[in-house]
């Protein structure tokens, strides 16, 4: 396809911009006015291959660099990432259809704090190991090797921020990396390898491979790859982590969520209010942590929603490179299906009551904004947790508002559920909060706060929400082998085999 707005996205591997074997490319879509943006070169087996040996190349060298010269090396690329955010944020609201004021502010800033934390972690003895004393002649110490060749399947909801969550500790611990971006919003890929490589990564360390799933199945399953991280939904969680599984591979899978919010009697309704905003329609609802499923109690339902539907007007669609928009479409013509028939279901089948919103576009859209994959931010109430629209995942903004009678019924019916990815607590009483936040199963959590999510915190979910976590201190143990060696210097080998 000729005549795009912005060039072709390549492969990366070997250090360098490399084109693909394959012949084939795809295009991808501005989601705010449904136009082409560039087109997408899509890897081969062949190129995967390539991509791979090119990381296996590199691996016995870059394993053995001492951490603090990777650190600086990963320092600068941080510093590279922040000298450019607003390029790179531009490019990251083209393709995801977020608001550049949320791209500008979030994505780029978060993920360079990772890369830099990730960077001093190691740089500051980090990855160093233990030792015990056995006896007076004997001792055991542990060593922390790099695994190898790791893959990393991004997500299309914060492409270069993922990215960098994945690579980071990846490349601080001795790994080399090959990675896939999600095929809906693949631009990031390329301009993250050439910031490594500028920032002085030697060649092979970190590598990209574009394509759609089949280019990450065959990723997945190669017996080269020591690990996989993957983000992304619950359904195909489960296929990647059995085929690594299949292979003996690590992996860190972190996935989808249905996570309870829940608001306590003596919460301030303000905070209440601005909380159960931020946890349902921040970067449109496309955010895998979302508190859509909000318990209220019965006697503050009325003011609670009341004060909610007042300040929806805070809530602001329109061309995403103007400052003072907040919300953004949804990321592509496949995902606006998917969640306008959830809002279907809701009105028509749950017959849940329609409090906000609903299947009309937003109002005031510019002519040229009428064609992308917008949605209104909506909110349904008098729900049940029988009803479709609170039991499934559904990523984008809508919210399900539910009534309790008791605390202890409240935490009950926020556990139902396989999910077990986030959970939150408004409340004034913060002993309470804290026994309740240690009731509920799930992996983040949060207090009078929705959303934050800074490197030094470690999350992951629990039950079918993922395996593993990401961030914080533990997060670069997810990249990391263990080694234990016992010395003996008694000069005596124990044995039952003694002399009689």
């Amino acid at each position: 396809m000729t005549g795009l707005p912005y060039p072709p996205r390549q492969l990366y591997y070997d250090g360098k911009v490399q084109p693909a074997t394959s012949g084939e490319t795809f295009v991808t879509v501005d989601p705010a006015n449904a136009t082409p943006l560039a087109e997408i070169h899509a890897a081969s087996h062949a190129d995967v291959d390539a991509a791979i040996a090119s990381a296996e190349r590199a691996f016995p060298s870059w394993s053995q660099t001492p951490p603090i010269q990777r650190a600086r090396i990963l320092q600068k690329a941080a510093q590279l990432l922040r000298e450019r955010n607003d390029d790179i944020a531009k490019f990251e609201t083209l393709d995801t259809g977020k608001a550049f004021s949320e791209t500008s502010t979030v994505d780029v800033v978060t993920g360079a704090d990772v890369l830099e934390y990730f960077a001093n972690l190691v740089g500051g003895g980090g990855l160093n190991g233990e030792t015990t004393q056995l006896r007076e002649d004997a001792w055991v110490y542990t060593k922390k090797a790099p695994l190898g060749v790791c893959a990393g399947i991004g997500a299309w909801n914060y492409p270069i921020q993922i990215a960098l969550w994945k690579s980071a500790p990846c490349l601080a611990a001795g790994n080399t990396m090959v990675y896939k971006p999600s095929e809906f919003t693949p631009l990031h890929g390329q301009t993250l390898a050439e910031i490594y490589t500028e920032a002085g990564l030697p060649a092979g360390v970190f590598n990209v491979v574009n394509g759609a799933g089949d280019v990450g199945a065959y990723l997945n399953a190669h017996p080269s790859i020591a690990k996989v991280s993957f983000t992304g939904q619950v359904s195909t969680g489960k296929k990647v982590a059995g085929t690594a599984a299949g292979g003996m591979k690590y992996v860190t899978m972190e996935l989808g969520g249905k996570s309870p919010l829940l608001i306590l009697p003596d919460a301030d309704l303000e905070i209440a209010v601005d909380g159960a905003m931020m946890a349902n329609f921040f970067s449109t609802g496309q955010v895998c942590t979302n508190g859509t499923r909000v318990f209220i109690p019965k006697g503050m339902k009325a003011a609670f929603e009341k004060r909610l539907v007042e300040k929806m007007q805070y809530i602001r669609p329109g061309p995403v490179f103007d400052l003072k928009t907040n919300f953004g479409p949804l990321v592509s013509s496949v995902h606006y299906d998917k969640v306008t028939s959830y809002i279907r279901h809701g009105i028509e089948v749950d017959k849940a009551r329609l409090l906000y919103g609903g299947l009309e576009k937003p109002s005031g859209l510019p002519e040229d904004l009428k064609k992308g994959f917008w949605v209104q931010p909506t909110i349904f109430t008098d729900c049940t947790d029988n009803m479709t629209i609170v039991k499934e995942e559904i990523f984008g903004p809508v919210m399900s508002i539910l009534t309790y009678d008791t605390i202890e019924e409240a935490v009950k019916r926020a556990n139902a559920t396989e999910l077990g990815l986030a959970a939150g607590v408004f409340t004034k009483d913060l002993n309470l909060a804290h026994r309740i936040i240690d009731q509920l199963e799930a992996g983040i959590t949060w207090v009078n706060s929705w959303g934050e999510s800074p490197a030094e915190m470690s999350v992951g979910g629990w039950k079918q929400s993922g395996v593993g976590v990401e961030n914080g201190r533990r997060g670069i143990e997810a990249w990391v082998r263990n080694k234990s060696t016992l010395v003996d210097m008694s000069g005596a080998v124990a044995t039952v085999f003694s002399k009689l």
